[in-house]
């Protein structure tokens, strides 16, 4: 089964366009964390209204996993396509709508509960957002090159935060702190509509995966076109395996991603005495360089294999941490972009890997709700909560240091999890023919991976992909 070049670049780009819309509201929020405790917690104390702001923050990833259970199993069944427009759509309207609100001066108590409430929209939308996103790259994505096609999808959730990094970092300094806190920090969230119009649109235009267009036709046929029921309690009790193993790559993953992504800026300024613009630029920066990776580590992965990848990655969460938070307690702008640097280097093996890994996890009938409900459960309990916890950690024992060990115990957690794991690069999904590169792929020759006729095929890795003890 072979895709065509210019429908999976489409594909590719509408799923990526999805994730950066996601991704440019965190941007914001994390680079208007200060800003927004003040608008919407304005009696309260500096540390307060930090806490109180990545409360609100941590709120929305608690009902993901209900976004998740909702969106996942109904993309198993009415399709991948369709969900992931509705996804689209609610989640850049709440962002939209947290520029809309009134300050708590204006209304009260009010203000901050319509942000929850904006937020909790988001977080709903989103626990359908990455799982469908991951699952419609892997499954148009030919198997020797899912691992750089699917890093598009982090190159998207980077360039959408780098973009609202970049918005709130200009309007700080066009406009200056007093303009902000009036009224400019509206003005980034409004922004967020007009994404995702486009990324609706690219979406509606797509067609159905090829493998779940032949799995639903197989299904029809085995069924006799009698409707399957239990389809939730299927993928959880069925797939529990791989769901935890999912929960546990996701953790790793997103510690790490959290931790640089919504927490530094903040961290840099407000527990270290950097300037705003300082600890905007900085970690922009840090995630520049990831812009510039990631498709790079997604094509590594593909030639060396996904578990290699991911191996370093962890091992880099438990080593380098605590030697980044040392530098960027020096005090010296050099060493502080360096310690950002080694945050952001452990991170992108995590980024374009994980894209890829993840959907192998599952066959095709499950694929997009196991996905959804692993990743969200786990993002719910371990990542959105990273930015709480790191402060929290901080405020509770005076260690600047304190943030340094979710990391490190999160690399933990990746190392088992890779043992576990079994390799994915070069081979067809779960429950699907294999998907060679179309004859005429631009930008290169095919890389050399074996041909296999479906998942029950034994696989014989090519000599250039190291292989990894896969556990007891």
């Amino acid at each position: 089964m072979a895709t065509e070049h210019r429908t999976t670049r489409k594909a590719v780009t509408a799923a990526a366009i999805g994730n950066a819309t996601e991704w440019y509201d965190f941007g914001v929020y994390s680079y208007l964390a200060v800003t927004i405790g003040l608008v919407f917690y304005p009696s309260q104390s500096q540390g307060v209204q930090l806490i109180a702001t990545f409360t609100t923050f941590a709120a929305a990833f608690l009902v993901r996993p209900l976004g998740g259970m909702f969106f996942g199993p109904l993309g198993d069944r009415i399709g991948r396509k369709r969900v992931l427009a509705a996804t689209m759509l609610l989640m850049a309207a709440g962002t939209f709508c947290i520029g809309l609100i009134p300050s708590a001066a204006t209304i009260g108590v009010a203000a901050p509960l319509l942000l929850l409430l904006a937020r909790m929209v988001q977080g709903f939308s989103t626990g359908g957002e990455y799982g469908g996103a991951a699952t419609f790259v892997a499954e148009y994505a030919p198997d020797e090159r899912r691992g750089f096609l699917a890093s598009w999808l982090e190159f998207g959730t980077v360039a959408g935060y780098v973009g609202g990094a970049a918005v709130v970092t200009s309007m700080t300094l066009l406009l200056g702190p007093d303009a902000m806190l009036a009224w400019g920090w509206r003005i980034p969230f409004l922004l967020a509509l007009p994404l995702g119009a486009i990324g609706l649109y690219l979406r509606v235009r797509l067609d159905e995966t090829p493998v779940f267009a032949e799995n639903t036709r197989r299904s029809a046929e085995e069924s006799d076109g009698r409707r399957r029921k239990g389809r939730l309690r299927a993928t959880v009790v069925g797939q529990w395996h791989n769901l935890l193993l999912c929960i546990g790559l996701v953790l790793v993953f997103n510690v790490n991603n959290y931790m640089v992504t919504a927490y530094l800026p903040t961290y840099l300024e407000a527990e270290l005495g950097y300037g705003s613009t300082t600890a905007l630029l900085l970690t922009l920066g840090a995630m520049a360089l990831m812009l510039i990776a990631v498709t790079g580590v997604g094509r590594l992965g593909d030639r060396v294999g996904r578990r290699p990848v991911l191996l370093s990655g962890s091992l880099f969460s438990i080593v380098l941490t605590l030697p980044a938070f040392w530098l960027l307690q020096t005090g010296d702008t050099g060493a502080v972009a360096l310690g950002v640097v080694l945050l952001a280097i452990t991170l992108v093996h995590f980024s374009g890997t994980a894209p890829a890994a993840l959907p192998a996890l599952f066959p095709t009938g499950v694929r997009y709700g196991a996905l959804a409900i692993g990743f969200n459960v786990s993002v719910a309990l371990f990542g959105g909560t990273t930015p709480l916890l790191a402060e929290a950690l901080v405020r509770s024992t005076g260690d600047l240091y304190a943030p340094a060990w979710p990391v490190m115990v999160a690399g933990a957690v990746g190392v088992i999890v890779v043992w576990r794991m079994k390799e994915s690069a070069g081979r067809p999904l779960p429950g699907a023919p294999a998907i060679p590169v179309p004859a005429h792929t631009p930008g290169g020759t095919r890389l050399p991976y074996p041909r296999t006729g479906g998942e029950n095929e034994r696989y014989v890795p090519p000599s250039n992909v190291r292989r990894l003890p896969s556990g007891p």
